[in-house]
């Protein structure tokens, strides 16, 4: 299953990795393929100093963590992504939060739910129809299954 994944939860995932949104990310790529906007990673990148701040990180463990969370996602170049798509991610998102086209832009290049957790965002996609969208429970939820399937065979 395909999974598009937005700045706030790579960030999350970074900050802490215990959490269910890092536990997710690192062991949930055994069933989910996680992607998101390459431009992510220089975002991650000039947040840096921030992010040690906030986690008490050194930077050895900030990178370390970087590394060990960028790993399990597959970033894709914005410039691949339609024109069409991109348009289409405007009109939904630009009244809301214009900084997450390139994330609705690539979730319907790849027809792929997008995993976020601005529930405003959410709710203003929704109401306009796009509901391709899936939040960290849902996603929780699905990853148990599947290891409980996995535990049973």
């Amino acid at each position: 299953m395909k999974i598009v994944v937005d700045s706030n939860i790579v960030f999350s995932a970074i900050l802490n990795t215990k959490s269910k949104i890092g536990q997710l990310i690192l062991n949930g790529s055994k069933y989910f393929q996680f992607y998101s906007v390459a431009l992510l990673k220089a975002e991650i990148i000039n947040h840096k100093q921030k992010i040690i701040s906030i986690s008490n990180f050194n930077e050895n463990q900030f990178h370390e963590i970087f590394q060990l969370i960028v790993y399990k996602i597959t970033f894709i170049n914005d410039v691949l992504i339609s024109d069409k798509d991109l348009k289409q991610a405007m009109q939904l998102v630009g009244n809301i939060d214009a900084d997450d086209v390139l994330f609705v832009a690539l979730s319907n290049h790849l027809q792929s739910p997008m995993w976020m957790g601005d529930k405003q965002l959410i709710k203003g996609l929704k109401k306009k129809g796009f509901m391709r969208t899936i939040s960290t429970e849902e996603l929780y939820e699905i990853y148990i299954e599947k290891e409980m399937k996995n535990k049973h065979l």
